[in-house]
């Protein structure tokens, strides 16, 4: 995007949340991890598949509270012992359960995100990351392959803020140290993107489902809103 001096600020970041834009959980892992407790401790593949995703469904909200990487570690240790109940296993082997199968390894990027974010690197913009999740972001971003292409990683539960909360944004702003009409949002619910764009940021949102009009349908689509030259 290239702006006259009345207009919108230079674009010189992509900031973009993590989950159902850049990343997405995958259903086979869950199987996966069925059948390998299922092969190691004998529990039936599919009720164990089912109460996997039931746990973590149920406890989608609890982490919000947690602030530092010693709250999650906390944080993992209970949820070990209540699944370890759920599945009927001892505590050593829901540990290593979650060894096997940790938090990060149900997720994987969406298609060309390592070529989308190397293309936005690549035209001279800082990539930038807010998501509201628990504060081990950079250990999911390196599983996911990206780590290395995101200048700046926020995890809301470490700032204690969270979006559509104005305060999650200015954070993630501050940390890419521009102004808010130099970065453009990317986000899958319209409540980030609306709040988004009250603070100044240019905002789109994202649906890779291809079932709302006029958001992205795909990563790729960042690209043709960002053009080819940015203006430092």
């Amino acid at each position: 995007m290239t702006a006259s001096p009345s207009g919108p600020s230079p674009l010189r970041a992509v900031l973009f949340d993590r989950d159902d834009t850049l990343a997405r959980t995958d259903p086979g892992v869950y199987r996966e991890a069925a059948l390998w407790a299922a092969e190691h401790f004998g529990l039936d593949p599919r009720e164990t598949g089912r109460r996997m995703a039931e746990q973590w469904a149920a406890q989608s909200e609890a982490w919000w509270h947690l602030r530092s990487d010693e709250d999650e570690a906390a944080f993992w240790d209970t949820y070990r012992q209540d699944l370890g109940g759920v599945l009927g296993l001892t505590d050593g082997e829901a540990q290593a359960l979650m060894a096997a199968y940790p938090y990060e390894r149900f997720m994987k990027p969406v298609e060309d995100a390592r070529a989308v974010l190397e293309t936005l690197r690549a035209r001279g913009l800082k990539v930038g990351v807010l998501s509201n999740t628990l504060p081990s972001i950079g250990r999911t971003l390196e599983a996911l392959g990206l780590s290395d292409l995101v200048d700046v990683a926020v995890a809301t539960c470490t700032v204690g803020v969270h979006k559509p909360e104005p305060g999650a944004f200015e954070f993630a702003l501050d940390a890419l140290g521009l102004p808010a009409g130099a970065v453009l949002f990317v986000d899958d619910r319209l409540e980030n993107v609306e709040a988004a764009r009250a603070l100044g940021l240019q905002a789109v949102l994202i649906d890779l489902n291809g079932q709302v009009p006029g958001a992205l349908h795909r990563l790729s689509d960042v690209l043709a809103l960002v053009g080819d030259s940015v203006e430092g």
